[in-house]
């Protein structure tokens, strides 16, 4: 199990409280494959404890748009059967990825956006949350210095992810993300876009990635690593080949998260930290 709370520059004073969020969160993900259970449910789970604290952009507490709202992208996705699940641009719901797990096991489609993921997640028993209840003081703050600057920028400690090898050998990863500080409403980045932020095949591993959603969109990045895993790659390596790859071709910045197919797990990042937690039979680690 690895989990990690998003590529950027968290601040040397608040890098304890980021890596404890991962921390508790791989540690309940973990307790589910120890007890058996399913790569699927154990990257769910991780990603709700982060998505319910408000340090990560992620469900309460993500990053605002430009007009001062959450659109909120999450996806889910399987590699056994590759079934995938997502939403984009969702208003305000308290936990996105159980949307985009809703999405997965109802499979008529794949990726649902805004007003049509309102709608859907309605139709499948989720309440809208009231906004005040989300949208944090820290948001405000970071929308207020990008409006006043002028541009669109990452989240120090941004979109959250997970990725899971079970007991029964197949892999899962989800990631979830309130994109990008004082975007365009409707901008869409990588998270929700199966390939490109998020990716599962048990013939190589999964893939969580983080960063600039448009050089990761631009270059598929977790597909294009879990492609490499089904060749026998090694997920550290593999991670930081595909991470620098992008950064050479696209000028893109990011970090990224693997469980191969044999449960061994890697990540590499390009920005100053990446807050990840790491959960195995008998061990576990952390970092940034």
């Amino acid at each position: 199990m690895l989990v990690h709370g998003g590529a950027g520059d968290v601040p040397d004073a608040r890098i304890e409280r980021h890596v404890g969020g991962c921390r508790a969160a791989a540690a309940r993900a973990q307790a589910i494959l120890a007890a058996g259970g399913s790569a699927l449910d154990a990257a769910q789970a991780a990603v709700i404890v982060l998505e319910d604290d408000p340090v990560f952009n992620a469900g309460t507490g993500a990053c605002l748009t430009a007009e001062g709202s959450l659109e909120l992208d999450a996806c889910v996705m399987e590699g056994e059967a590759l079934r995938a699940g997502a939403v984009c641009a969702l208003p305000p719901f308290k936990n996105p990825i159980a949307i985009a797990r809703a999405v997965l096991e109802d499979g008529m489609h794949v990726l649902y956006a805004a007003g049509g993921a309102r709608a859907f997640a309605e139709r499948a028993g989720f309440s809208p949350a009231d906004p005040a209840s989300m949208i944090t003081e820290a948001a405000r703050e970071k929308l207020a210095l990008a409006l006043a600057s002028g541009t669109v920028s990452g989240w120090a400690g941004g979109t959250v992810g997970a990725v899971a090898r079970d007991v029964h050998g197949h892999v899962a990863a989800a990631t979830s993300t309130g994109g990008m500080v004082g975007k365009r409403p409707g901008r869409v980045g990588d998270s929700p876009l199966v390939g490109a932020g998020t990716y599962a095949d048990d013939r190589g591993g999964a893939a969580s990635a983080t960063g600039h959603g448009e050089g990761i969109l631009r270059v598929a990045l977790s597909a294009t690593a879990v492609a490499a895993l089904a060749r026998a790659g090694a997920p550290e390596a593999v991670a930081r080949e595909v991470i620098a790859g992008m950064q050479a071709r696209v000028g893109a910045t990011g970090g990224l998260i693997l469980a191969g197919r044999d449960g061994r797990l890697g990540w590499a990042r390009s920005t100053r930290t990446m807050t990840w937690a790491a959960e195995w039979d008998g061990g576990s680690e952390a970092g940034a």
